[in-house]
């Protein structure tokens, strides 16, 4: 890790494997990265104490943080994966939660930015939205008959409004959420 600082020397966090995608938590006290292998792995950041974050069936290749900070969803299995990181250890020792359980790989996690609610887009097309509290799911999209078309981004506005989204075949579409 580099800061801002550049006379200061680099810090160093070991883990052997390609890492293919990096995030920060909001609050900045975690790093995780998805990896070549079906696994996350990450780093509390105060004491560079690390941590290995498996099961997947797949690669992660979307990461998304609720506005809190306290879960991480995750892509790469035929659920939503989503992790805690609500008190110091984050989610050392501590099993994921599901939600958006469904046949087919989950592609993008998008976390409104304002409320516990996560929209999940399959390779098949579908879209979800899931709310982490009690489970409630809401279905957004169900693709057309003409087959697989795997969402390959979800992205909210910053009010949470909206949620914009694209497939892999270049259909792209915007919910707007009702008042």
């Amino acid at each position: 890790l580099w800061f801002p600082n550049v006379a200061a020397p680099a810090e160093v966090l070991d883990w052997k494997g390609a890492h293919l995608d990096v995030t920060f938590s909001p609050d900045g006290r975690f790093l995780v990265t998805s990896m070549q292998e079906n696994v996350l792995h990450g780093w509390r950041l105060v004491d560079k104490h690390d941590m290995r974050m498996s099961g997947y069936p797949a690669k992660t290749r979307s990461l998304s943080w609720s506005a809190d900070g306290h879960w991480l969803a995750t892509s790469g299995a035929e659920a939503c994966i989503v992790w805690p990181f609500r008190d110091k250890d984050g989610p050392m020792n501590k099993a994921p939660r599901e939600c958006g359980v469904r046949r087919t790989k989950v592609a993008r996690v998008a976390f409104h930015p304002k409320a516990p609610v996560i929209a999940v887009g399959y390779d098949d097309g579908w879209i979800l939205l899931c709310r982490l509290g009690d489970g409630a799911e809401i279905l957004v999209r169900r693709p057309g008959r003409e087959g697989q078309d795997p969402v390959s981004t979800l992205t909210w506005d910053d009010v949470g409004a909206r949620l914009l989204f694209g497939t892999t075949e270049g259909m792209a579409g915007i919910l707007t959420m009702p008042d």
